[in-house]
């Protein structure tokens, strides 16, 4: 059986940062769409979906949220997490808006949430090596 090899304390750190980081994002974006503040109301108008879907987006991006920071749950809620940016990014290249700022940011999400899991999981490390040895 082969040893899984301990996560390092800078590696923990990093891991908990980004992982902090991209909790911190959704918590807010599944916040205001609970609350529907006037820029959400907007923002769904643009993307051409109805203001009614925003309070429902906004419950299964926190039950998300929750899956990703409980340790047990953590990579059911990245691969979650990475469907509900597909979604997004899907969203922003239909309307066409900015690739960099707008269409990637759910790619940027993605990374940071596989990032921060990764660093901070030494069992996700040994099913996905990144490096060969």
């Amino acid at each position: 059986m082969e040893t899984i090899a301990p996560t390092s304390t800078p590696m923990l750190w990093t891991g908990r940062v980004l992982t902090a980081l991209v909790v911190a994002f959704m918590l807010f974006d599944s916040i205001i769409k609970l609350i529907m503040i006037p820029p959400v109301a907007e923002s769904f108008a643009q993307l051409g979906y109805p203001e009614s879907v925003a309070r429902p987006i906004g419950i299964i991006e926190l039950a998300i949220t929750i899956l990703y920071v409980v340790p047990r749950t953590s990579v059911l809620g990245a691969i979650l997490l990475t469907g509900v940016m597909g979604g997004a990014i899907a969203s922003h290249l239909r309307v066409g808006d900015p690739v960099f700022t707008h269409l990637l940011f759910g790619l940027y999400l993605g990374v940071l949430a596989w990032g921060g899991l990764y660093l901070r999981n030494a069992r996700l490390r040994s099913v996905i090596p990144l490096l060969a040895g």
